[in-house]
């Protein structure tokens, strides 16, 4: 009996060498629930990478002590870093929601009506380059936002990261990546314009009261709550100028629920690994629908979807928005053959479709780079698709082609 459990808790640890320290009483508490009696597990760390462990099993009065030396104590860079960015992007959703809630948004236009900044796009930028530079202090963050450096309030910063994440086996190319050599792009709040019509539809539906004085819910799902599906912050991460894992928080997402609901969702992916956090569907193969933009068209954006030959075209906003219709089978392309979208915008986007076998390029099939010194600009437009991207690509006119020069 002593050999085996022996042998049983070491095989056990063996295969969890990536888990930190403190989910290993868990691990060992589950492994001996299925025995008759309880185990008491008590770790204690002896140094770094080693520790000591007593397991007593007092059906038959035995006591195992042993060591083990761990030869890699935490998880990969990169499989942290993923970690983080999920809780905080969750963080950061839960500003957007605070503001919108809030009524005052302070709005400020950067180059014209259609490229806002919102007082949730400021704090949430804040947030989550605060945080992730905190806890990973030698990587590269660019955010879309232009903000001054000062200190950051303590309730905007987030120290936690998810469990479900660093439980995951790290791509092997990815395994060594060290924090210095990973790029992280950010857009706190993509869909702002959108964010800020639903914010005067909401008001407008709250001063528009009954004669009793309560507030008119005969619509509950107006204008304004469509607009909310549009937003999503985006944490998109880069290696070797390839966007390689992303999170995508959508703030408002069961909104459908009505008052009450838990709102917020967030989707995340990470090439060679996978994507979770949504049920993966495809547009059936006989039909095409074409996602574009709802607020940035021009006569070249309507000539390529035209050339396309949809059966439907959905206009919305946001990038993050565009490729979960594409993952969740409610788009067959994203289309958008114009300047005016960035790296910000696509990298999370471009790592949680790549993740399930999609593709995210310009509109000549090449494909972006993030470096950290490339320029921010998607200037040749953005074509994505869950399947048949050569189909996609081979439709776009020349006239198109001509009229976007090639980075």
């Amino acid at each position: 009996m002593f050999l085996n459990v022996t042998n049983k808790v070491t095989l056990l640890l063996e295969r969890q060498m990536t888990i930190l320290i403190a989910r290993i009483n868990s691990l060992v508490q589950t492994f001996c629930t299925s025995c008759i009696q309880q185990i008491q597990f008590t770790p204690v760390v002896k140094a770094v990478k080693r520790i000591s462990f007593s397991v007593s099993v007092c059906k038959y009065h035995v006591t195992l002590n042993s060591e083990l030396s761990v030869m890699s104590g935490s998880p990969a860079v990169v499989m942290r870093l993923v970690a983080s960015a999920y809780r905080v992007a969750e963080k950061a959703g839960a500003i957007v929601r605070r503001v919108l809630h809030s009524g005052e948004l302070g709005i400020v236009e950067k180059t014209g009506a259609n490229d806002l900044q919102t007082l949730a796009d400021r704090l949430a930028q804040q947030s989550i380059c605060a945080s992730l530079s905190k806890r990973f202090p030698k990587i590269t963050i660019i955010g879309e936002e232009d903000l001054p450096v000062e200190e950051v309030s303590g309730d905007l910063m987030e120290t936690g990261q998810e469990e479900e994440i660093l439980h995951k086996p790290c791509p092997a190319e990815y395994r060594e990546l060290k924090e210095e050599e990973i790029v992280v792009w950010v857009d706190p709040l993509d869909g702002t314009k959108e964010y800020t019509e639903a914010s005067m539809c909401l008001r407008r539906q709250t001063e528009a009261r009954t004669p009793h004085n309560r507030p008119d819910t005969s619509k509950p799902h107006s204008t304004a709550l469509w607009l909310l599906d549009n937003v999503t912050v985006l944490i998109g991460i880069a290696y070797g100028g390839r966007a390689i894992a992303g999170v995508i928080n959508q703030p408002f997402y069961n909104y459908q629920l009505g008052e009450g609901a838990a709102l917020g969702r967030t989707i995340w992916g990470m090439v060679g690994l996978g994507a979770f956090g949504f049920e993966l569907q495809e547009v059936p193969g006989d039909r095409r629908i074409v996602t574009t933009t709802r607020s940035h068209s021009n006569k070249l954006v309507i000539d390529c979807v035209d050339a396309m030959e949809p059966h439907e075209v959905i206009r919305v906003g946001g990038a993050g928005n565009k490729i979960i219709q594409l993952v969740e089978g409610r788009a067959s392309a994203y289309v958008f053959a114009s300047i005016g979208c960035k790296k910000w915008d696509t990298c999370a986007p471009e790592a949680v479709l790549q993740a399930v076998g999609g593709k995210l390029t310009d509109i000549y099939g090449n494909a972006y780079r993030y470096d950290a010194n490339v320029k921010h600009m998607n200037s040749t437009g953005v074509l994505a698709t869950l399947r048949n991207h050569e189909y996609y690509t081979s439709r776009v006119p020349q006239s198109v082609l001509q009229a976007l020069k090639s980075e």
